[in-house]
C-alpha cells in the first residue's frame, strides 16, 4: 500500500504539470467513456435488469400466439407451469367523469395480475372465472389514470364507470410502477370467453401466452410440454388450421421475449460505441507515447539509480489508471447529459424506458470500465520503456531505438483508429443511405396538405348500423363544407397509422392448398372519396360511389400486387371475393396502386395475401357483422392542424357529444413517425461515426506531428544537401498514406465482415454495397490527407540553418 500511494502521489504532481496533456487526455476519455456508459445505460435498463415482479426468474414467455379457445385448452393440459394470455391495443371510451376520452386498455385473462405476482396498490385483482362471459363486468385502472382522471380517490374501488357505454366496476388500483405490456396500458379488462361465440372465442385475436414456472418445473421441461400440446391443439378448431402456425413454437425467459425487437438494435449501439472508447484509448495511448519520450532522461536517470523496467512501467500505469479514472468521472456527467438525449432519441415502442437510469450496476460498470481503459492505453508506453535498455537510453544511439519502438507503437495505434473509423463509417453510411431510401418511398398516397383524427363513438352506439352511418355522413358533409376543406374521406386503418384491420376471404375459382387456410386480407373500410383525398391512383375499373353503399351485390376494389397474386395475367375487375363464412359474393370494380399501409417497407404484414377495399355501408364488414365504430377522417385542407382539428372537435361534438375526437396530426407527421425507429438508429450511428473520424484525424495528426518532431534534424541536413521541398512533402506524405491505406483495407475487411449484422436494420441496401464502400474508402483518404496537412506544411517549412543549429 505505501509503494501503491507513492506512485499515486508521484502520478498527481506529474500530471499537475503537464495540464495541457492532462486536460486533452481526460476530455478524450469521458468522451468514449461517457458515451459506453450512457449506451450501458440503456442496455442494464431494458435487457439486463430482472423485471419488477415477483420471482421475475420463474416467468415465461411462449413465442407463438393462440385464440381464445386454444389457450383456455392449453390451461387445461399444460402442467408445468401456470399460465395466462392478454391482448393490448384496446381502446375505450371513458365516459360520466368530464369530457369524454379515449382510454389504452388490455383485455387479460383471469389469472395474468397473480403470475405476475404484482400486488395492487388499492383493492384486488381478478378471480378466476372472472374472464368468463357473463361475469367479466369489471377493470383495473392503472396508477396514472387513477391519479388523472380520478383525483387518487380511493373511493373509486368498488364503484362503477362507463367503458364503452357499459358499466364495469372497478375492482384495484395497480402500483405507480406497473406498466404491462406497455406504459400505453392506462386499464385492463377480462377476456370476455364465451365458446358460445365460435368466431370470437377460435379466430378473434391471436394472442402471446406468458407463464410462471410451477415448483420442480424447468424451462427445458416446459418448453418440451408446449411443444406436445401444439402437435394437437389444432384437431380443436372447427376448421383446419395451417401446418405453418406456431411451427417454431418455443418458450423463453419472459425478460427475452419482452424485448426480442431491440436486443440486436441496442446491442449494435454498444458495439459502435465500444469502438469510439477503443479510438480514444489509441489517440490517448498515443498521447502518452509522446508524453514518455519527451520524459526519456528522466527515465533512463531511474533505471540507472537502481528503478527496474518492471517497477517504471507500473508506475506508468498507475499514472495511465488515475487518468483514465478522472476521465470516468467526468464521463459520468456527460454520461447523464448524454441519457436524456438518448431517451429522447429511442423509438417510441422501446420497452421498459421508464427502468432506464443510472444505477449502481452502472457505476460498477463505468469504474471497471475506467479502470480497464486506464491498462489498454497505459500498456503501450508501459512496454516501450520495459524494453528500452538503460544503457542505451543515456546515450544518443539508444534514445533513436526508443523512438524507433515509440514510432512503430504509435503508427500501429493510429492504424488501428482507422481500421475502427472506417468500420464506424461504413456502418452508418449504410445506414444512412438505408434511411434516405426509405425516406423517398413512394407510399402511394399523396401526404400534403392532410390532415387526420380518430373519431370513436361508443360500440353501443354503432350497433345500430344506420345510427352510426348516418352520424358519419354528417360529419363528412359537414366538414366538406367548412373553409379551406377540398375533400373529406373515412377510413378504418389509416396508412402507417399502427392499426391492422383483417378478414379472410374466399376467392372465386382459387382453390386453397390442403395444409393451408383461406387467405388472410388486409381490410380497409372507406367512403367514396377516400381515393381522391389521398390521391391513391386507380389502375384500371372504377372507384366506389355513393350508390355502392347499398349495391346488390357488394362491390370490393383490389390492390395491384393483390391483382397480380391471385389473378395473375388476368383482369380481376367483373371477378367475385366473399368473406369467410358469409354466402354473398362480392364483385371486384376496380383495381388501385399499392399503398404503403403498415409501414413503409411493406403493404401489409408477412402473413396476410393481399389488400381489400369495401365501401362503409349498413352492410356489415366486421366479424360479427357489424360496421366498425372507430374511422379516421382524412382532409385535404390549407388549415394547419390546430385549426382542423378545433373544426373537427366542434363538429363531432355537435353531432355526439360521446364521441372523442384524438390523434389530430398530418400525413406528414404520420410518416416522420413511421421512420422514427431508423432514423433514431441512424442518427446514433452517425453521431458515433463522427466522434470516430474525428478522434481518428486527431490520431494521424498525432503520429505525423511527432514524426517530425523527432526527424527535424535529418529533414534539415537533407534539405541543406539540396532536397526540394517536394520532396519533404513526399518523405512526410507516404508515411502517412502508408498506415492511413493500411487502416482504411483492415477497416473495410471488417466492414465487410461485421455489416452483415446490420441486415435487419437496412432497407434498399445491401451491407456489402460497392458504392458505399468506394465512398467510405474515398472520405476516408481525403480526411487522412487533411489530417497530415498540417505537419506537413511544418516539415517543408523546417530552415536547415535553425534544425542544425538546435541539435
Amino acid at each position: 500500500m505505501t509503494s501503491l500511494l507513492q506512485d499515486l502521489r508521484y502520478a498527481l504532481r506529474q500530471l499537475r504539470k503537464s495540464p495541457g496533456f492532462t486536460a486533452v487526455a481526460v476530455l478524450t476519455l469521458a468522451l468514449g467513456i461517457g458515451g459506453n456508459t450512457a449506451v450501458f445505460s440503456l442496455v442494464n435498463g431494458v435487457l439486463l435488469l430482472p423485471l419488477p415482479y415477483h420471482q421475475p426468474e420463474q416467468l415465461i414467455s411462449v413465442t407463438g400466439t393462440y385464440p381464445k379457445g386454444a389457450f383456455a385448452a392449453m390451461r387445461e393440459q399444460v402442467h408445468t407451469m401456470d399460465v395466462a394470455t392478454y391482448s393490448e391495443g384496446h381502446e375505450f371510451n371513458l365516459s360520466g367523469h368530464g369530457e369524454p376520452v379515449r382510454l389504452t386498455g388490455t383485455s387479460v385473462s383471469a389469472e395474468l395480475l397473480s403470475i405476475l405476482g404484482t400486488r395492487p396498490a388499492l383493492g384486488r385483482t381478478f378471480y378466476p372465472g372472472e374472464d368468463i362471459a357473463g361475469r367479466d363486468n369489471f377493470v383495473v385502472l392503472s396508477h396514472a389514470l387513477w391519479e388523472q382522471r380520478f383525483g387518487s380517490d380511493a373511493s373509486i374501488v368498488g364503484r362503477s364507470v362507463e367503458l364503452e357505454g357499459e358499466s364495469r366496476q372497478v375492482l384495484s388500483v395497480m402500483p405507480a410502477d406497473f406498466r404491462f405490456p406497455s406504459a400505453k396500458t392506462q386499464l385492463w379488462i377480462p377476456l370476455d370467453n364465451d365458446p358460445r361465440n365460435s368466431v370470437s372465442y377460435w379466430a378473434g385475436d391471436f394472442m402471446p401466452v406468458i407463464g410462471r414456472l410451477r415448483p420442480g418445473s424447468t424451462l427445458q421441461q416446459a418448453r418440451a410440454e408446449i411443444r406436445l400440446f401444439q402437435s394437437h391443439v389444432g384437431t380443436l378448431f372447427p376448421w383446419r388450421m395451417p401446418a405453418s402456425w406456431n411451427a417454431d413454437l418455443s418458450v423463453v425467459k419472459l425478460q427475452n421475449g419482452m424485448v426480442a425487437d431491440v436486443r440486436t438494435r441496442l446491442l449494435m449501439l454498444l458495439g459502435a460505441v465500444a469502438l469510439v472508447l477503443l479510438i480514444a484509448c489509441a489517440n490517448v495511448a498515443n498521447l502518452t507515447l509522446s508524453r514518455v519520450a519527451s520524459r526519456e532522461k528522466e527515465i533512463s536517470i531511474r533505471s540507472a539509480l537502481g528503478a527496474v523496467p518492471r517497477r517504471i512501467a507500473r508506475q506508468l500505469l498507475t499514472e495511465s489508471v488515475l487518468l483514465a479514472s478522472l476521465g470516468g468521472m467526468l464521463g459520468l456527467a456527460f454520461a447523464a447529459a448524454g441519457l436524456s438525449l438518448l431517451k429522447v432519441a429511442l423509438p417510441a415502442d422501446t420497452p421498459r424506458p421508464a427502468d432506464v437510469q443510472i444505477d449502481w450496476r452502472v457505476l460498477v460498470f463505468t469504474g471497471g470500465l475506467a479502470i480497464l481503459t486506464g491498462f489498454i492505453f497505459g500498456i503501450a508506453p508501459a512496454l516501450q520503456t520495459s524494453r528500452a535498455a538503460v544503457a542505451e537510453s543515456l546515450n544518443a544511439a539508444g534514445r533513436g531505438a526508443t523512438v524507433s519502438v515509440s514510432r512503430h507503437l504509435r503508427s500501429s495505434l493510429a492504424v488501428a483508429e482507422v481500421a475502427f473509423a472506417v468500420l464506424l463509417v461504413t456502418a452508418a453510411a449504410l445506414l444512412i443511405r438505408s434511411f434516405w431510401a426509405l425516406s423517398h418511398v413512394n407510399p402511394g398516397f399523396r401526404s400534403e396538405h392532410i390532415v387526420t383524427a380518430r373519431i370513436t363513438p361508443n360500440e353501443s352506439f354503432c350497433s345500430d348500423s344506420a345510427r352510426c352511418l348516418s352520424f358519419y355522413r354528417n360529419v363528412v358533409d359537414q366538414v366538406q363544407s367548412a373553409p379551406g376543406v377540398s375533400g373529406a374521406a373515412l377510413v378504418n386503418t389509416l396508412p402507417l397509422g399502427g392499426r391492422v384491420s383483417k378478414r379472410s376471404l374466399d376467392i372465386e375459382n382459387f382453390i386453397v392448398a390442403p395444409a393451408e387456410t383461406s387467405p388472410l386480407f388486409w381490410l380497409d373500410v372507406v367512403t367514396p372519396q377516400y381515393f381522391h383525398v389521398m390521391d391513391i391512383p386507380l389502375l384500371s375499373g372504377r372507384w366506389f360511389t355513393e350508390s355502392d353503399g347499398s349495391a346488390n351485390p357488394p362491390v370490393a376494389v383490389v390492390t395491384e400486387t393483390t391483382a397480380r397474386r391471385f389473378w395473375r395475367e388476368q383482369n380481376p375487375v367483373g371477378k367475385h371475393i366473399r368473406f369467410v363464412g358469409e354466402k354473398e359474393w362480392r364483385t371486384i370494380v376496380g383495381v388501385v396502386s399499392d399503398v404503403r399501409a403498415y409501414d413503409l417497407q411493406r403493404s401489409e404484414p408477412d402473413f396476410m395475401r393481399g389488400t381489400l377495399y369495401v365501401p362503409h355501408s349498413p352492410k356489415g364488414t366486421l366479424e360479427d357483422g357489424r360496421v366498425p365504430a372507430e374511422m379516421t377522417i382524412a382532409v385535404r385542407t390549407t388549415a394547419d392542424e390546430s385549426e382542423a382539428g378545433t373544426m373537427l372537435r366542434r363538429i363531432v361534438t355537435g353531432l355526439n357529444q360521446e364521441a372523442p375526437v384524438s390523434e389530430i396530426r398530418t400525413m406528414r407527421a404520420v410518416m416522420s413517425e413511421a421512420v422514427s425507429t431508423p432514423a433514431s438508429t441512424t442518427s446514433l450511428f452517425v453521431t458515433f461515426a463522427a466522434l470516430a473520424l474525428v478522434l481518428g484525424m486527431i490520431g494521424i495528426y498525432g503520429v505525423l506531428a511527432f514524426l517530425v518532431s523527432k526527424r527535424t534534424r535529418e529533414i534539415g541536413i537533407r534539405m541543406a544537401l539540396g532536397a526540394q521541398r517536394r520532396d519533404v512533402l513526399w518523405l512526410v506524405m507516404k508515411e502517412g498514406g502508408k498506415f492511413s491505406l493500411t487502416g482504411i483495407a483492415l477497416g473495410l475487411a471488417a466492414a465487410f465482415a461485421v455489416t452483415r449484422l446490420l441486415s435487419s436494420e437496412l432497407y434498399g441496401v445491401s451491407p456489402v454495397d460497392p458504392f458505399t464502400y468506394a465512398a467510405v474508402t474515398i472520405v476516408m483518404a481525403m480526411v487522412t490527407l487533411l489530417a497530415s496537412y498540417i505537419p506537413t506544411r511544418r516539415a517543408m517549412h523546417v530552415d536547415p540553418l535553425i534544425a542544425l543549429r538546435c541539435e
